[in-house]
């Protein structure tokens, strides 16, 4: 549904009207105060709120609740699917609260995840984001072992070979996975690394449909890792999550027990970012 510039202009001169009329202006904060409880009470019915409903719960006029819902109609604040009558949050909304979720911020929501998760399997715990092309640990938890990886909160890593990367990649569409395999080489770190585009095109796939990536001494010979990935309130992919440790210590077997405990803690981690429930996994 599309507004023009008059048709916003008509909208906000309506309301301005309306409350001249009722001797209650004040100086447009009563517009605000109004849209935002339009906002609140629309945001708390995720099935959507048609518009006489949405005035009566929040005491307006339907001629008022409809020039403001439609104003933001049409800025993206609010959204009505097509062939429906009732409104939803709007994506513009979502964005602007991803763009407050710092890197601080989410540091600070994963450490004590990766605390915990580190203290039940007693291996070293990461959390990593992908910034462009680049996959960065952005918080890390040391194990209780002897070995543990000596990767900094901060470095960068390859994403085709480590666990953290391919869960990552996985969140890519097919379209973004091509352009990122023709822009990067694979480089081979060790004699499992994956270095065939087609054959890392097919590992993404796996990640995709189960939800979980390893990573089987490709990056570093002696260690082995798995990770699943965290989502935040819109139910995309804001991160993974994971665990590694050392080949001798951490089994096929092992990793895959543990993995159970990776997908507990990126389910607390992707609560922490409002996410009600795991989004269904791509085919």
């Amino acid at each position: 549904m599309k507004t023009s510039v008059v048709d916003k202009a008509t909208a906000v001169d309506a309301i301005s009207a309306e409350e001249r009329e009722g001797g209650r202006e004040r100086g447009g904060i009563q517009s605000l105060e109004r849209a935002f409880a339009l906002l609140e009470e629309i945001a708390r019915n995720r099935d959507g709120i048609a518009l006489a409903e949405l005035s009566k719960r929040v005491g307006l006029h339907n001629s008022t609740t409809f020039h403001l819902v439609k104003t933001m109609l049409s800025l993206g604040y609010v959204e009505q699917p097509r062939d429906s009558k009732r409104y939803r949050i709007g994506r513009r909304l979502f964005t602007l609260a991803a763009g407050a979720l710092d890197e601080i911020e989410l540091v600070s929501l994963a450490t004590p995840v990766l605390e915990k998760l580190t203290r039940d399997t007693g291996e070293c715990s990461h959390f990593a984001v992908r910034s462009g092309d680049t996959i960065v640990v952005l918080a890390k938890t040391a194990g209780s072992g002897m070995f543990q990886m000596a990767d900094q909160v901060g470095v960068a890593r390859p994403a085709h070979c480590t666990a953290l990367g391919k869960v990552l990649l996985a969140a890519l569409s097919s379209e973004q996975l091509s352009r990122y395999l023709a822009a990067h080489e694979l480089r081979r770190f060790t004699p499992r690394t994956i270095v065939e585009p087609d054959a890392l095109t097919r590992e993404i796939d796996t990640v995709r449909r189960n939800g979980i990536g390893f990573d089987d001494g490709e990056f570093d010979a002696e260690a082995r890792c798995v990770a699943v990935p965290v989502y935040d309130f819109t139910g995309r992919v804001a991160g993974a999550i994971g665990i590694s440790g050392p080949v001798w210590r951490l089994s096929i077997r092992a990793l895959q027990e543990k993995a159970a405990l990776v997908r507990k803690s990126a389910t607390a981690l992707s609560r922490e970012l409002g996410c009600a429930a795991e989004p269904p996994r791509r085919a």
